[in-house]
């Protein structure tokens, strides 16, 4: 009977180490295949794809949801269909918060992307003609930024103070141009309808676009760290998740640097190290 109550303690004793072994090997097999899908924009593809293959050696197996227009990546963050996106900068998030009422958060720089005017018929701003056509980004954010890059280049004078400008904005108009507002996918399509289109630069490297073509260049400067694009996440008790954050570092490095060169010619620069 003595050997018989031996047994059954060291059974008591010994099953609950098995149950939890097995408990902690679950966990890390978990956390050996954790799937994060990623809203990008198509243009960054071989960046992701990239960053997919050699996070896949982490354990971590990025799916790639790609978008074509700057309507969607947000909403479905919100809704659940992805977990993170990397295509957006900080006012244009700004805006989508306010708007949405939603609480999307920045958890990791990419990179900065001038905006830049194009001509099928000119070869520089100066040439533009009285009553010609521009058509520019219609979203808020993309559409300040379009009109401050007219504005410095000395084609209208915008309102002092207005972080975000829109046409309405405009104080002077000399030339008495003309504005077309277009999904910012549709600016460089118009090319052949305005004398300049502008155009952000992923939608150009989409389109094509070659930046040494572009007739007017947006300047970087202390005042441009709102145009900084970012990886995104819902909300922000996900700034803490470590996958999140292993994808944030996978992106930062020098290997990502040089794939943007590649991929956008030379026309956008990695913003997590950048000295504004």
């Amino acid at each position: 009977m003595k050997s018989w109550k031996r047994a059954i303690i060291t059974l008591a004793l010994v099953l609950p180490l098995f149950v939890l072994a097995a408990c902690g090997k679950s966990s890390s097999s978990t956390s050996k295949n954790t799937t994060v899908k990623v809203g990008i924009m198509s243009t960054d593809k071989e960046i992701w794809t990239d960053i997919q293959s050699r996070l896949k050696k982490q354990g971590v197996t990025i799916k790639l949801v790609q978008f074509t227009d700057y309507n969607q990546p947000n909403q479905a963050l919100e809704d659940g269909d992805i977990q993170l996106n990397a295509f957006q900068h900080h006012n244009f998030l700004d805006n989508w918060n306010k708007k949405h009422n939603t609480k999307i958060v920045d958890i990791g720089a990419t990179y900065i992307g001038p905006m830049r005017a194009y001509s099928n018929k000119i070869k520089s701003l100066k040439d533009v003609k009285a009553g010609d056509k521009i058509s520019l980004p219609n979203d808020p954010s993309n559409e300040g930024r379009a009109l401050q890059l007219l504005a410095q280049n000395g084609l209208l004078t915008l309102k002092k103070g207005v972080a975000s400008p829109t046409i309405r904005d405009i104080t002077e108009n000399k030339l008495n141009l003309k504005f077309t507002e277009l999904d910012a996918a549709q600016t460089a399509r118009s090319l052949d309808d305005v004398a300049v289109a502008v155009v952000n630069n992923d939608i150009a490297a989409a389109a094509n676009l070659k930046p040494a073509n572009a007739i007017a260049v947006e300047k970087i400067t202390k005042q441009s760290k709102p145009w900084v694009n970012f990886i995104a996440a819902k909300s922000a008790k996900d700034k803490n998740n470590a996958t999140y954050k292993k994808i944030v570092k996978a992106y930062q490095t020098k290997r990502t640097a040089e794939l943007l060169k590649k991929v956008y010619k030379g026309s956008t620069l990695p913003a997590w190290n950048y000295k504004f």
